[in-house]
C-alpha cells in the first residue's frame, strides 16, 4: 500500500464521533456559526477567485505525496486563496495611489510576472504553513520542500524559503489557522449522531470527504450551476455574480449540501429525515439544502446543470434519474 493511501485509511481510522460531551459540541458548533456568519459578511470582490481547479489539484496531490492528512490540504487551499486575494488587492491599492499621486505607475505585466514567478513558491509554503498547523500529524521540512521545489526545476535557499513563509503570514496578519469546511461537516456529523441520525456518522465521513474534494476540484462549475438555479436564468448578471460571492464562502451552507448528498449516496430512503436534521441544526431553509445537495450529486454523477427545485422532496426521485441515465 502506497503512502498517500496508507496517510488517508490511517486518518479515517483515527477519527472518531461521540467522543465528546455534548456542552463542548454546542459551544464549538456555535463559535463555527459565528466564525462563518462574519465570513459571509465580510465576503465580497475577489474572494473564491484562487479555488481554481488546477490549483486545488496541486495542492491535493502534493498533499497526498508528503502523506498530509486531509484537513492540511483543505486549509492550505484556503491560506493561499487568502493570500493571493490579499495581493491582488494590494496591486490594485498601489496603482490606485500612483494613479492620483501621478508617480510613474509599474505595468501590469511586471506586476504579473512577479506574481507568477513566486506563485509555486507561495504555494508550497502555504502547504508547509499549514502542516506546521497540524503538528500532531506530520511537518514538512524545508529539506523536504527544496528537495520538491528543486525536482520542479526552482532553485531557492532555506532563506527563501523562510523569507516567503514570512511574506504570507506578514500578508495574512499571522491570522492563518483559518476554518475549513470539512471542521463544519465533521462538526455536524457529530451533532447529527448525538440527535439520533438514522445514518451512522462514522459511515457518511469517508463519503463527505470524496465529495468535499469533487466541490473543491469543480468549484466554479458546482457553484455556477447553484447560481443559475437560484436566480431561475442561464445567465446570470455580473450584479447577480457578485452578490452570490457572499454564498461562495458559506462553508455551513456547504457543509450541510455535503452531507445531505453523502446521505443520500449511503441511504436514498434515510435522505429525508437526514435534511430534517440539518435544517433544524443551523437553520438553513430545506430547499436550499436540497438544492446545494442536488447540485453537488448532479456533477459527481455527470447529469445536466440542476434546474431550481420548488418543493425539495423531488430531489430524490431527480437524482435517481440523473444517476439512473448516467449508467445507462
Amino acid at each position: 500500500m502506497d503512502g498517500p493511501v496508507r496517510s488517508r485509511l490511517a486518518y479515517l481510522s483515527d477519527f472518531q464521533f461521540g467522543a465528546v460531551n455534548t456542552e463542548t459540541i454546542e459551544d464549538a458548533l456555535l463559535h463555527l456559526a459565528q466564525l462563518n456568519e462574519q465570513a459571509v459578511q465580510e465576503a465580497a470582490g475577489r474572494m473564491g477567485s484562487f479555488r481554481e481547479t488546477r490549483i486545488v489539484e496541486f495542492v491535493f496531490l502534493l498533499s497526498e505525496q508528503w502523506c498530509l492528512e486531509k484537513s492540511v490540504s483543505y486549509q492550505a487551499v484556503e491560506i493561499l486563496e487568502r493570500f493571493m486575494v490579499q495581493q491582488a488587492e494590494d496591486i490594485c491599492r498601489q496603482a490606485t495611489v500612483q494613479l492620483r499621486e501621478k508617480t510613474e505607475p509599474q505595468s501590469w505585466k511586471a506586476l504579473k510576472e512577479q506574481l507568477f514567478n513566486k506563485f509555486i513558491l507561495r504555494l508550497v509554503s502555504c502547504v508547509q504553513l499549514a502542516s506546521k498547523l497540524s503538528f500532531h500529524y506530520k511537518i514538512i521540512s524545508n529539506g523536504t520542500v527544496l528537495s520538491f521545489l528543486q525536482s520542479l526545476g526552482y532553485v531557492h535557499t532555506k532563506e527563501e524559503l523562510l523569507e516567503s513563509e514570512l511574506d504570507v503570514l506578514k500578508s495574512l496578519n499571522f491570522q492563518i489557522n483559518l476554518p475549513t469546511p470539512l471542521a463544519y461537516v465533521e462538526m455536524l456529523l457529530e451533532v447529527l449522531g448525538y440527535n439520533g441520525c438514522l445514518v451512522p456518522a462514522a459511515r457518511l465521513h469517508a463519503t463527505c470527504l470524496t465529495l468535499l474534494d469533487l466541490v473543491y476540484l469543480l468549484h466554479e462549475p458546482v457553484y455556477d450551476s447553484l447560481l443559475r438555479a437560484s436566480v431561475e436564468n442561464s445567465r446570470p448578471s455580473q450584479l447577480q455574480g457578485e452578490k452570490f460571492v457572499s454564498v461562495k464562502e458559506d462553508f455551513m451552507l456547504l457543509g450541510v449540501g455535503i452531507i445531505a448528498a453523502s446521505a443520500f449516496i449511503q441511504s436514498p430512503e434515510c435522505w429525508g429525515q437526514v435534511v430534517e436534521h440539518l435544517q433544524s441544526i443551523t437553520g438553513i431553509t430545506l430547499e436550499s439544502i436540497a438544492e446545494f445537495s442536488y447540485a453537488i450529486l448532479t456533477h459527481g454523477v455527470g447529469a445536466n446543470t440542476p434546474r431550481r427545485r420548488p418543493v425539495p422532496p423531488h430531489l430524490e426521485a431527480r437524482a435517481l434519474g440523473a444517476v439512473t441515465s448516467s449508467n445507462s
